[in-house]
C-alpha cells in the first residue's frame, strides 16, 4: 500500500526542514525564450545547471509564475525547467486559426522544448493541465523520466468532482453549453474563487494570484484559446487507461502531494494512484487545488526528501 498521510504539516516536517536551507530570493534565475514550432516559448530556469533537472508544468490558467514560492526552495539543490504552454503567460499565443490548441499539441511543443535545451532525464512536477501534458511525455520517453511528482491533477474518473458535470456537458455539446463557460472565464469572482474555494485561511492568499490570471483570461482572443482547450480535455479522460498502464509498467518513484480540500480534483483521485503504484508516497495537505499558494514549504521539504532519497 503506498504511504499516505492525512494531516501533513510543518511539525510533522521540522527534521525534514532542518536539512536544506531555504532561501528568499534565486541568484541564478534566468528569463528565457525559445522558439519550438513556429511558437516563441517563454521559460523560467534556475538552479546548478549540473544537478538533478525538475520540469514543472502548472495548470490552467496559471503560467510559470505558479511555482514562483517554490522555485527558491529547490533551487539550491536541483536545476528547475519551468515552461508557459503556448497560450499561457508570456509565450505567444497565436489564434486557434493558426495554433492548434490540444493536449497533444502543447505536449508536443513541450517534449520539442525539452529537446531543445538537451535535456534527457528529469523529474516532472504535474498540476492541473500539468498532468495531461506530463503523463503524455512519459508516456512517449518514460526512460527520462527519473520521477514524478503530482499535485491535484488526475489519471482516474473518481479524481474529477461535480465540479466537472458542467465540462462534461459541454464536451457532450459544444454548442449548447460555451457561452456559459465562456462567461465563466470572463468573471473576476470565478477567478476568485480558483484560489480560495475550499482553503481553510483564505486571508493568507494573495489576490495578485487571481487578478493576474484573470487579466491574462481577459486578453483579447483568450476566450477562444481556453474554450478550444476545455472542449479538448475530454481526450484526456480517454486518456486515463493509458496512464494507468504506463504507471502498472514502469513503476516511476511517485510523490503525490494533495491539497484535500480541492473543489476539481478529489482525495479518492490523489488515492486512486495507489492501486497502479503500491510504492507510491502520498500525502493529503491542509490545502486546496493550488496547494503551493498554502503549503510551499511543506511540499518543498517533501521533495527534498523524496529526491533525496534517489
Amino acid at each position: 500500500m503506498p504511504t499516505t498521510s492525512s494531516e501533513t504539516g510543518k511539525a510533522h516536517l521540522t527534521a525534514t526542514l532542518t536539512q536544506w536551507k531555504p532561501i528568499s530570493r534565486v541568484d541564478n534565475m534566468e528569463y528565457k525564450t525559445v522558439t519550438v514550432n513556429g511558437v516563441k516559448m517563454f521559460y523560467r530556469e534556475a538552479g546548478p545547471r549540473d544537478a538533478p533537472v525538475i520540469l514543472l508544468l502548472h495548470g490552467f490558467p496559471s503560467s510559470s509564475r505558479m511555482f514562483a514560492t517554490l522555485i527558491p526552495l529547490l533551487s539550491g539543490r536541483f536545476h528547475l525547467i519551468v515552461p508557459d504552454y503556448p497560450g499561457f503567460g508570456h509565450s505567444d499565443a497565436p489564434s486557434p486559426e493558426e495554433f492548434s490548441y490540444t493536449f497533444d499539441h502543447l505536449a508536443d511543443c513541450v517534449e520539442k522544448f525539452v529537446d531543445h535545451l538537451n535535456i534527457t532525464r528529469y523529474a516532472i512536477y504535474l498540476q492541473d493541465y500539468g498532468g495531461p501534458i506530463g503523463f503524455r511525455l512519459a508516456v512517449a520517453h518514460p526512460e527520462r523520466v527519473t520521477a514524478l511528482i503530482i499535485q491535484n491533477t488526475v489519471a482516474h474518473l473518481e479524481g474529477l468532482s461535480e465540479a466537472w458535470d458542467i465540462r462534461k456537458a459541454f464536451w457532450k455539446d459544444r454548442a449548447a453549453h460555451e457561452e456559459e463557460l465562456r462567461q465563466a472565464l470572463l468573471s473576476i469572482e470565478v477567478a476568485r474563487q480558483r484560489h480560495v474555494a475550499g482553503v481553510p485561511n483564505p486571508e493568507r492568499i494573495d489576490p495578485d494570484t487571481w487578478s493576474d490570471e484573470f487579466a491574462f483570461l481577459t486578453r483579447p482572443g483568450m476566450d477562444r484559446i481556453q474554450l478550444d482547450l476545455m472542449f479538448d480535455y475530454r481526450t484526456n479522460v480517454a486518456a486515463y487507461p493509458i496512464w494507468q498502464a504506463y504507471l502498472r509498467d514502469h513503476h516511476p518513484p511517485t510523490l503525490v502531494v494533495w491539497g484535500k480540500y480541492d473543489p476539481l480534483f478529489t482525495v479518492a483521485g490523489a488515492l486512486a494512484f495507489g492501486r497502479e503504484l503500491p510504492n507510491a508516497e502520498i500525502h493529503l495537505l491542509n490545502a486546496s487545488h493550488f496547494a503551493l499558494d498554502e503549503e510551499a514549504e511543506a511540499i518543498a521539504a517533501l521533495i527534498h526528501r523524496f529526491l533525496g532519497a534517489r
